[in-house]
């Protein structure tokens, strides 16, 4: 069986042909990391600037930095709003003159400032992209100016009950955990948040250790270590110097010592003790509806049974739930299952959006399909078919620039190791029956937490 590609923070230097491309990694002395895949026939390139920071890191427990709450989500905005090379207007006009696809994101573990570009502009996007990382200087009048923003975002996500009903499941599941934290914030710790606080997050938690560069497509990988050297070096914050040690302890480890940051601290997530039904009062003529329970961490080696498992249960409209839910009883438009790993803690859950009244049988069968591959496992054919479509899924996505940068970077900041396609493919085809069914039982004997959102008092929960 293949053995997928290792990421050790301790090899400066790597490459891998891969599928008729090549993937390289540099890991500097400083920390920064920066990985490539080179694709022979693409013509564009995706580049990310990856900081291994995200929501559950901010530092809510912490008496001296008050109004820390939704500094990631702040920051992913604020980047954009000027450095001193660059104006908001004139960090939108460089992407948009050269047709860039840009944008960010916020994850519970890290962020993101990515741009898809032709391969003629990809020097330009490099050169935005590094001096929006390493220089912003978080003008005060655009602080306020995207504080309101930020809240007209949230308002919209509280009028989408299906958000509304993620970020309770989040919530009621992992309590206590700071993975359960909205990433967005809420509107009273962004009414509550400011500069001082989020400038401490962006100049403690943002340098070399941090920051994973990942580019796929026609990319030159000297040529973009070259380029994000370059411009951190350039940078008029020292802390991003690449040949300057931030630390006394750093200057102590060496020139050649790696200080990538590790991996977020364990927390424990606390299962809960019995099932728990949470309703959330919205107008609406549905029930938004998630069922689940904590699921495996990022690298648990159940991930591949489980994603058989969840294939069959919830993965596509021949799953269990989408037949019976949908197809036999038309009882809902849309029903799914997913799961959701992060570095300590996970989660499992059921989605379907229902007519207040049929809520309750939605659960119910839900409840009973979960049961039955507990019991009974899934049949050859379900076998064939879920790994069919994990395969299928799986290589149209890879078609995609976009995606391998997201794929390079996600292996980086997580357990260090890529699973290609193949190696991948391995992996679930060499699932057995008993693990597929030790996984089901792991979900249906657990305390399923139930979020409801719409009309619940039509509900009968």
């Amino acid at each position: 069986m293949r053995e997928p590609i290792l990421f050790p923070l301790d090899l400066p230097e790597l490459a891998v042909e891969l599928g008729g491309g090549t993937i390289r990694r540099t890991v500097h002395p400083s920390g920064l990391r920066i990985l490539t895949e080179h694709m022979p026939a693409a013509r564009s390139v995706t580049i990310g600037f990856w900081v291994g920071i995200g929501s559950r890191d901010e530092q809510a427990e912490r008496s001296d930095a008050p109004g820390s709450l939704g500094s990631t989500h702040f920051l992913e905005h604020l980047l954009f709003k000027g450095t001193p090379r660059r104006d908001a207007y004139e960090i939108a006009t460089s992407f948009d003159r050269i047709g860039a696809e840009h944008n960010a994101l916020t994850a519970k573990e890290y962020t993101c400032y990515y741009a898809k570009v032709r391969d003629a502009d990809f020097e330009q996007a490099v050169d935005s992209l590094a001096d929006m990382v390493a220089n912003s200087v978080l003008d005060p009048a655009e602080f306020e100016n995207e504080r309101d923003v930020i809240l007209e975002e949230l308002a919209m996500a509280a009028d989408d009950l299906g958000d509304v009903a993620s970020e309770r499941f989040f919530e009621e599941v992992l309590a206590g955990h700071p993975l359960g934290r909205p990433i967005g914030g809420t509107p009273e710790t962004i009414r509550a948040a400011n500069r001082d606080a989020v400038d401490r997050h962006y100049r403690d938690r943002y340098d070399p250790s941090t920051l994973v560069v990942t580019a796929a497509g026609a990319v030159d990988h000297d040529r973009l270590v070259e380029l994000v050297l370059a411009a951190l070096n350039a940078s008029h914050e020292e802390r991003w110097h690449t040949d300057t040690a931030r630390t006394p302890e750093r200057r102590a480890r060496g020139a050649e010592a790696v200080a990538a940051a590790p991996a977020a601290a364990s927390v424990s997530a606390t299962p809960a003790a019995a099932p728990n039904i949470v309703k959330v009062e919205r107008p609406s003529e549905q029930i938004n509806l998630l069922l689940g329970a904590p699921g495996f961490v990022a690298g648990d080696p159940r991930r591949f049974a489980f994603g058989m498992m969840n294939s069959v249960l919830g993965g596509g409209m021949s799953s269990r739930l989408f037949q019976e839910i949908r197809e036999k009883r038309g009882l809902a438009y849309t029903t799914y299952s997913f799961g959701a790993s992060y570095s300590d803690a996970g989660l499992f859950g059921i989605f379907a959006g229902s007519a207040p009244e049929k809520t309750a049988q939605v659960i119910e069968l839900s409840r009973e399909e979960l049961a039955k591959l507990a019991a009974d496992g899934i049949t050859e054919e379900e076998f064939e078919r879920s790994l069919g479509q994990i395969a299928g899924s799986s290589a149209l996505a890879l078609e995609d620039t976009e995606t391998r940068m997201g794929r390079l970077a996600r292996a980086e900041l997580g357990a260090g190791e890529l699973y290609d396609l193949d190696t991948s493919l391995d992996r679930f085809a060499a699932v057995t029956q008993d693990e597929i069914k030790a996984v089901a039982a792991h979900f249906a004997n657990a305390p399923l937490t139930v979020v409801a959102v719409g009309d619940t008092a039509r509900s009968g929960l």
